[in-house]
């Protein structure tokens, strides 16, 4: 998972070493593909602990079993229940690695994403103009319009009216309540 994902980080910086907003959105991109890697990785690594968890009772039960065959006089069993036993136990070590490499490598995995996301974050932060310039794009593109500055300052002059002939409605009212009561 991680190589894979490491790829797709070279290519995205090879891809648009410029484009800020085509930087951000690969990262995200890389960023959610590691999020879903993470997750096979903590489904393989619980898998495995279940199957480590398996064979260590059979290796239990494979050395009751030689236990029980030892007190018969028959070597043959006991021969058998210890290969058994043997097999049982070599499994349960290569398990016990293989656990302890999973792990690892999900830790790895885990503070490589951490980084990622962090780097997402300060892209995405650096270029907030560039951010809110995309969105318009996007918007223009689906047919909306950008409004004029002008149009901007009329708006803010027409909400600044609005809100002081509340404020002369209100201080009327008071004094209008305060003279009955």
């Amino acid at each position: 998972m991680l190589e894979g994902l490491k790829a797709r980080l070279d290519q995205i910086l090879r891809s648009a070493p410029g484009d800020a907003r085509a930087y951000v959105a690969g990262l995200t991109e890389a960023l959610l593909e590691g999020r879903v890697g993470i997750g096979r990785m903590r489904d393989a690594l619980a898998a495995t602990e279940r199957e480590l968890a398996a064979e260590r009772k059979q290796l239990e039960d494979a050395g009751r079993r030689g236990r029980l065959a030892a007190a018969l006089p028959d070597p043959e069993t006991v021969q058998v229940a210890e290969r058994f036993a043997a097999r049982h136990r070599e499994r349960v070590a290569v398990l016990e690695r293989k656990l302890e490499v999973q792990r690892d490598e999900l830790a790895l995995a885990e503070r490589e994403l951490a980084e990622m996301t962090d780097e997402v974050r300060r892209a995405a932060a650096a270029h907030p103009s560039e951010s809110v310039s995309a969105a318009w794009r996007d918007l223009e593109a689906a047919g909306a319009t950008r409004p004029d500055p002008e149009d901007r300052s009329q708006v803010e002059a027409d909400r600044q009216r609005r809100e002081s002939a509340i404020e002369a409605q209100l201080a009327y009212l008071k004094r209008k309540l305060g003279k009955q009561g």
